[in-house]
């Protein structure tokens, strides 16, 4: 009897040896900019689906983040690049960075938003930079709202505009190209000329958006600024009324959308090259432009979902205005001169 026994706990032992133990949980590294944000439940949902921890290596601005992609390619930091936009876009693909993957959710993202026919990256998202100003401060001057960026170089808007620098800031820089867009390098009135009608009319340049609009912007929240006219986004009235957690029913402030006014931003995510994670990194983005995701975008970064399907918050629904008629260049053109307007525009505008 003990001999059986004695067997069968043998035997036991064999097989518990042989079962299988649960899969280790695998990494999957995703680099990002410094203000990229989702909610916490939501990464959960996808490191449930698939028994995977997500790690966000946020790696400074949208610039910073992809030179450093493009210096670490042949021995990559992460497995998904999230946020070159389209400003950057011609760069990234030049690179070679990226691994090709048509996703299966593309069929629900706008062929307008699609800039990539190879499908190296997928568009996740969109944001209008526009001119915002404050209601009060324009019925108090008796002013009308400016229809055309032409307009702001009138006497009676002198001294009224606060823009952030192109060369520091990413809404300053969709700001510039909007007035390349608007006025060319070429011609009667080339946008280098407008941009010194806004010197001789007293525009206020400053390094970036939080100083633009908290502090020089006159209606940006508690600010004390004194410009009515500020670069920022067409969803900054709807966080002005969700920020304020119940005492704005209204937003104080206004996007500027008139046609050629604005200048889209579109951001884009892609597999990185060299990746050990393929399967991982398609199921991301696929992810990525699920409803899922999708849905949980505007309230945290204050941009648009690029899917249709995506439901928007009723802020949103009341308050984020969209361009519809926003100014455009190629991202190639922009990629082969962002540099050299920069430079033309610090010489004249600053010095």
């Amino acid at each position: 009897m003990k001999r059986w026994i004695i067997t069968l706990i043998g035997i036991s032992m064999v097989l518990a040896g042989c079962a299988p133990t649960p899969e280790a949980q695998r990494v999957l590294k995703v680099m990002t900019y410094d203000s990229f944000s989702i909610s916490e439940e939501v990464i959960a949902q996808f490191e449930e689906a698939h028994n995977v921890s997500v790690q966000f290596l946020q790696a400074g601005d949208a610039g910073t983040m992809l030179n450093q992609a493009i210096l670490s390619r042949d021995n990559p930091q992460a497995d998904v690049l999230y946020g070159v936009d389209n400003t950057f876009l011609s760069r990234a693909l030049t690179a070679e960075i990226f691994e090709p993957y048509e996703a299966e959710n593309l069929k629900n993202i706008p062929q307008n938003l699609q800039l990539d026919p190879d499908h190296y990256v997928v568009p996740t998202d969109f944001g209008d930079v526009c001119l915002n100003y404050d209601k009060a401060a324009f019925e108090e001057l008796g002013l009308p709202l400016p229809e055309s960026l032409e307009d702001l170089t009138r006497l009676e808007y002198e001294g009224l505009l606060v823009v952030e620098n192109p060369a520091s800031s990413s809404p300053g820089l969709a700001f510039l190209l909007a007035t390349i867009s608007a006025f060319g390098e070429s011609g009667d009135e080339t946008y280098l000329d407008f941009w010194r009608q806004l010197r001789d009319h007293d525009v206020l340049v400053v390094d970036g958006w939080d100083t633009a609009y908290y502090t020089e912007f006159s209606g940006g929240g508690a600010s004390e600024g004194t410009r009515p006219l500020v670069v920022s986004y067409a969803t900054s009235p709807a966080a002005e009324v969700y920020f304020s957690e119940g005492a704005l029913e209204t937003p104080p402030t206004g996007a500027v959308t008139a046609p050629g006014t604005c200048f889209s931003q579109i951001e884009f995510a892609g597999i990185l090259k060299g990746t050990p994670h393929r399967e991982l990194a398609e199921a991301f983005i696929e992810f990525l432009l699920s409803d899922t995701f999708q849905n949980d975008i505007p309230l945290q970064m204050w941009v648009f979902p690029a899917s249709r399907t995506a439901t928007l918050p009723e802020v949103f629904e009341s308050y984020a205005a969209k361009a519809e008629e926003p100014a455009a260049l190629p991202y190639d053109l922009i990629e082969a001169n962002r540099e050299a307007w920069i430079e033309a525009w610090t010489e004249t505008v600053l010095k």
